[in-house]
């Protein structure tokens, strides 16, 4: 258990904002968590995985406990798939390489995201047409109040749209301390036609794509337009694609008949929030060291030294520019602390 106090929290959010945490303990077993939960109210922490889906635009006064449990674990396996509980501190990164290389289908799509296994969950993470939801077998999460472990099924996890119970209704009550993943063995149920995979993988004249090859074409893409954390402060994608009703799209796209789309169940349409960021002349915009990157305008960076509220006040900017152009509002994906 790592222990300090008035402690830099630079290197532990994947934008890079210097701010300061009063205490931080980093935890390495479902003990020592209990430890500090036994010392602390749940109002005086503030829980850390892979810093990389957050804001944080002010010094945290509080203890920050960074999760950081590992280890993989092949809970079961059959013919055709296998079942893996994963600690909620390992990089999710490394372990989708981990599940490629043993031969292990249904996270390649989702190679190259940043952050923890931990909080995958509780944003739903997704990518090029998956979500982590289809992949997810059960997650256990220990109680604030109780200490207690409880298991979440699928279900019990109401996931949505980059959503979860975690982030709603059960918000601040659990911390994540492993997640199960159900994998093929065989028969992958490939997915090759969103975004750009398959223009890739016909670059390099692949007709039968393997996991691996679908692994690479993502990391490719996601390469060419996002930047790496260690290099350029990021959390990625910045704001969630926007979903309106049919008959909402239908009136814009006869004002802007390129609008690209995908359309969703019950009359509703997605709409690429990257791409009318971009046609509102805002890619490569820059506010002091606070920016959009210039290959994706989906992607909010930290030049240097920009602090979390610069970067909150650039957010906003983009809200008020996008929602005057097109009546669409966008919601940020990332979490403002």
């Amino acid at each position: 258990m790592q222990v300090a106090e008035n402690f830099s929290l630079k290197n532990y959010n994947t934008f890079g904002v210097d701010v300061m945490a009063r205490k931080f303990i980093s935890v390495h077993s479902t003990d020592e968590l209990r430890d500090v939960l036994q010392q602390a109210y749940a109002s005086e922490i503030f829980v850390l995985g892979g810093g990389s889906n957050m804001l944080l635009t002010k010094d945290i006064d509080k203890t920050v406990v960074h999760i950081g449990l590992k280890g993989i674990e092949l809970i079961s396996e059959s013919r055709d798939e296998v079942v893996l509980k994963v600690g909620a501190g390992e990089n999710w990164h490394q372990f989708v390489l981990y599940c490629i290389e043993k031969g292990y289908g249904g996270l390649e799509n989702l190679s190259l995201i940043p952050g923890n296994v931990g909080t995958a969950p509780v944003q739903n993470i997704g990518a090029y047409g998956v979500e982590l939801k289809d992949s997810f077998e059960s997650c256990e999460a220990m109680r604030i109040q109780t200490l207690e472990i409880d298991n979440f099924s699928a279900e019990q996890c109401e996931f949505g749209y980059r959503n979860s119970v975690f982030k709603n209704k059960l918000k601040g009550e659990y911390i994540i301390t492993s997640v199960n993943f159900r994998l093929s063995k065989k028969d992958h149920q490939l997915s090759t036609s969103y975004g750009a995979i398959q223009a890739e993988l016909d670059k390099h004249n692949i007709e039968k794509p393997t996991i691996k090859n679908v692994s690479d074409a993502v990391i490719s893409i996601r390469q060419q337009k996002l930047p790496d954390p260690r290099e350029l402060g990021n959390s990625g994608s910045f704001f969630k694609n926007p979903v309106i009703k049919e008959t909402e799209f239908k009136k814009l796209q006869k004002q802007f008949p390129e609008m690209p789309f995908y359309a969703l169940h019950a009359n509703q349409i997605k709409i690429p929030a990257g791409w009318l960021i971009d046609q509102a002349g805002l890619k490569g915009y820059r506010q002091g060291d606070a920016g959009v990157h210039k290959n994706q305008a989906l992607v909010l960076v930290n030049y240097g030294n920009a602090t979390g509220q610069e970067i909150l006040a650039l957010s906003k900017e983009i809200q008020n520019k996008i929602y005057k152009k097109y009546g669409i509002q966008l919601e940020p994906e990332v979490n403002v602390i």
